[in-house]
């Protein structure tokens, strides 16, 4: 369906129609106190299939009219400035509060109340979970200079005793070797026969004749006649060894040490034979004829002269009776 307008009397049919002019807007009465304005009527253009389309002029806008029971602004006024959300006039900002999200009961939906809650549950256990992780690494980080520093008191003291058990076993091993060899040393050696020991008052050339008081022994120039007055008899001696001679380089000697029950009579014995020879005689013979140099006093008889080992471990053995 087309709309054709209507031909003019006296214009052919071949003219083109003429374009109409738009129509003048109707002028808009200024608004009063007692009216409100009104918005003006448009006019209806006429259209045609091969014309452009009409001319439209712009609505004008109607003026505030304020508040319902305020005063209007009056035609002609300068509109209020505006200003931007949450500014007031005096430049300054104000913050607005937020309106909350309502449903339609005007209360948060349960879904969202329930998710921030667990939001919520699952911030604080990661903030505690941290923490316990924090705290642990400080207390692995404190524990570890502890069990090193207490590894290395325990592995110390463990030296320290194993080194004062061993100290301890090598002073027992020490004093016990000791107290066997003093023990040895202080057992007295029973002799095979008696010793006894003579002053020598007088030496003879030749054998002693029967019925002296005395004994024939082996002299330098041959045999001898030894006279003998009163001695002592030695059954046990504390120690009876050779030993290297100190006054003669390379030579031996034979110790003997008496008991403390001999050494009394043999110190008598000796303070009164200074300068003079006793005869040490074993079973009516001659053992050693050793000269005494100076009183002994405490049992300790050093009998010097032997040439060799030999002939002093021989004199060792005449003095044990064998």
């Amino acid at each position: 369906m087309r709309v054709v307008p209507r031909r003019s009397k006296g214009r052919p049919e071949s003219a083109a129609p003429a374009r109409p002019a738009p129509p003048a807007p109707r002028p808009i009465p200024p608004p009063s106190e007692d009216t409100a304005p009104t918005a003006p009527q448009a006019a209806v253009p006429v259209i045609r299939p091969d014309a452009p389309p009409p001319y439209v002029p712009p609505r004008p806008l109607a003026e505030p009219a304020g508040p319902p029971g305020g005063p209007r602004r009056a035609p002609g006024a300068t509109p209020a400035p505006l200003h931007p959300a949450g500014a007031v006039p005096d430049g300054s900002t104000a913050e607005l509060p937020a309106a909350p999200y309502e449903g339609t009961a005007g209360q948060v939906p349960d879904a969202d109340r329930r998710r921030r809650e667990r939001a919520a549950q699952r911030r604080r256990a990661a903030v505690e979970a941290k923490r316990a992780r924090a705290a642990q690494r400080q207390g692995r980080a404190h524990r570890e200079p502890v069990a090193s520093a207490r590894a290395a008191d325990q592995h110390r003291s463990a030296l320290i005793v194993m080194i004062v058990t061993l100290g301890l076993l090598i002073a027992a091993v020490v004093v016990t070797g000791g107290m066997i060899a003093a023990s040895m040393r202080t057992r007295p050696i029973t002799l095979a026969a008696p010793l006894h020991v003579y002053p020598v008052t007088q030496t003879t050339p030749g054998q002693c004749p029967a019925g002296t008081q005395g004994i024939t022994g082996q002299a330098t120039t041959g045999l001898a006649c030894y006279r003998l007055s009163q001695g002592i008899v030695i059954r046990k001696v504390s120690d009876l060894r050779v030993q290297r001679s100190r006054a003669t380089p390379g030579g031996y000697d034979v110790a003997v040490t008496l008991r403390r029950a001999d050494r009394k009579a043999f110190a008598a014995l000796t303070r009164a034979t200074v300068g003079r020879d006793l005869a040490f005689v074993v079973r009516d013979r001659l053992v050693t004829l050793p000269r005494v140099e100076m009183a002994i006093l405490d049992g300790k008889i050093v009998v010097t002269g032997t040439s060799d080992r030999v002939a002093a471990d021989r004199l060792v053995r005449d003095l044990r009776g064998r």
